[in-house]
């Protein structure tokens, strides 16, 4: 047996790992860590290591006695985990590339979570998902599982509802930026606000009252348009329509500004794909610089530039979730759980992102009631996208995928939407082999990838 607290991050070698160190080291008074297992593939090998010797750096800084290990063995490390926590990109940030660049060509919004490419990225991760909790059945079978693999709110229903590990729970940080961000507007401390956010991952509201049960939604409404008003850095701050917002009485997450905001979200997307490449592309650049910066031998700590990537507030995600585990703190939280009657539209055993009680069982949801027409009829329809994301996905089902591509309100429906299914599959064939016979059955059709996207992905 071991002694301590054994956390395995499966995508160790990730450029976030050393914020996830950072927050298990300023916790360390509450976890008491023995061993953290950094889990990679052989493509991530260099990256791993230099991650494990940045954070052993950081752990002696700190003064505290915990082993960290890299490994290319999942199955070494996951034995006896307390923990699992996984962070994984399938293909890396080329194959983000592919799923931002190849929507775009077609005058598509091109984006990692959300349209085409997040549709993808569910289709490369969900098997990948399903072998590791095959994994931790047999090696770590009382592990908490908690994913910020996105799209999380996806990934997550897979692994709850049909592999079967209800000990998960997915998180994400926009929320947290949310709930960090939005009392700076106001006169209060954050302390004295208490917020109920309820939808899916990426597609959230929420609301906001003072600790004397003072409800201030509207008022932050007002804000929300200003710079630091909660978006998070990776999302352009088309301007909300404030009438609409006033009328539904909840502020969107960022990520609404793409359904809400599409038009002037698509403009922007083109003009920076035009001018400086994918988002994708901009983080592989921010990324080459970061890797530099951890094989500095006398860095110890976190870097500044790590706050130029999305996952800002990760440890605060993640970390926190654990501790909230580990020591029954019954603290509120936002996180991807079971409905189990949180929204009342919805099925018990969907996965939805909303405010829970994090304790040691794991999340308890709370009910915001019942919501109005509009929110309801988005909630169905992006669950419904949801659920055919991850059927395709476990079945390499063609026509389900279509289905999903038809409800996902980024991607543009007729002859286009078709040619980017089938050029993003070809994209991918590495890492979708539950589609291989709907790939083979393009490629004797000599349906291939145009020369102009074929040349941009080089």
């Amino acid at each position: 047996m071991h002694k301590g607290i054994k956390i395995v991050t499966i995508g160790g070698g990730s450029s976030y790992t050393p914020e996830l160190m950072e927050g298990f080291i300023t916790r360390y008074h509450e976890l008491p860590i023995s061993e953290i297992w950094l889990v990679d593939i052989e493509e991530g090998k260099e990256k791993v290591e230099i991650i494990r010797d940045l954070s052993e750096r950081m752990w002696k800084k700190a003064g505290y006695d915990v082993k960290v290990y890299a490994t290319l063995d999942r199955r070494e490390a996951l034995v006896d985990a307390d923990f699992v926590t996984t962070q994984f990109r399938v293909g890396f940030l080329d194959a983000r590339i592919k799923d931002e660049r190849i929507p775009s060509l077609h005058g598509m919004l091109g984006q990692e979570t959300n349209g085409a490419g997040g549709i993808f990225k569910a289709f490369r991760t969900i098997p990948v998902m399903k072998e590791i909790v095959e994994d931790m059945k047999e090696l770590c079978p009382d592990a908490w599982l908690i994913n910020f693999t996105n799209p999380s709110g996806i990934i997550t229903e897979a692994v709850i509802k049909h592999f079967g590990w209800k000990k998960c729970i997915g998180l994400c940080n926009v929320p947290v930026i949310a709930m960090m961000s939005e009392y700076q507007k106001m006169n209060y401390k954050q302390e004295e606000l208490e917020y109920r956010f309820v939808g899916l991952n990426h597609f959230h509201w929420h609301k906001v009252y003072t600790t004397e049960g003072k409800e201030i939604t509207q008022e932050i409404i007002e804000h929300i348009n200003e710079p630091g008003g909660g978006t998070p850095a990776n999302i352009f701050s088309a301007p909300f329509n404030l009438d609409h917002l006033r009328k539904m009485n909840l502020l969107p997450c960022g990520y609404h500004r793409y359904y809400y905001n599409h038009k002037d979200m698509l403009a922007h997307s083109m003009e920076e794909f035009r001018c400086g490449g994918t988002r994708a592309e901009q983080m592989k650049q921010v990324e080459k610089e970061l890797f530099e910066i951890y094989k500095n031998p006398n860095l110890d700590k976190k870097p500044e530039q790590l706050s130029k990537r999305g996952g800002a507030y990760y440890s605060e995600a993640a970390c926190e979730c654990i501790n909230a585990i580990y020591n029954n703190k019954k603290i509120h939280m936002v996180v991807s759980c079971e409905n189990r009657g949180s929204i009342p539209c919805l099925d018990a055993d969907s996965i939805v992102e909303v405010s829970a009680i994090i304790g040691a069982k794991g999340a308890e949801p709370l009910s915001v009631g019942k919501l109005a027409y509009a929110q309801k009829g988005w909630l169905q329809m992006m669950k419904a996208m949801e659920e055919c994301v991850i059927d395709a996905a476990l079945h390499g089902d063609y026509g389900q995928a279509i289905e999903a591509f038809m409800l996902n309100p980024m991607v543009e429906n007729g002859e286009d939407a078709i040619m980017v299914l089938h050029e993003l599959l070809l994209a991918h064939e590495k890492y979708l082999p539950q589609f291989k016979d709907k790939i083979n059955e393009l490629k004797k059709k000599g349906i291939t990838i145009d020369d102009e996207v074929v040349n941009s992905l080089m």
